[in-house]
């Protein structure tokens, strides 16, 4: 699975990152669930969510840091 590209991340409006922040934190939620209840079929979901999630909360703070400037 490809790492998505964080230039597609920056090119969103900051309400469909912060909707998608959401969703991945429920995704990383529902897998975690998954995993103790030991119907995890795909643990490298994991890593992807995590740096999905990496990137959109970078690119958030890399707009409110540049606003507050």
């Amino acid at each position: 699975m490809a790492r998505p590209d964080i230039a597609e991340v920056r090119k969103l409006s900051d309400g469909d990152i912060t909707t998608q922040i959401d969703d991945t934190r429920r995704e990383l939620f529902t897998l975690r669930f998954e995993q103790a209840t030991r119907r995890l079929e795909n643990p490298h979901r994991f890593k992807a969510a995590r740096i999905k999630l990496a990137q959109l909360l970078t690119v958030q703070t890399e707009r409110k840091r540049s606003a507050a400037s």
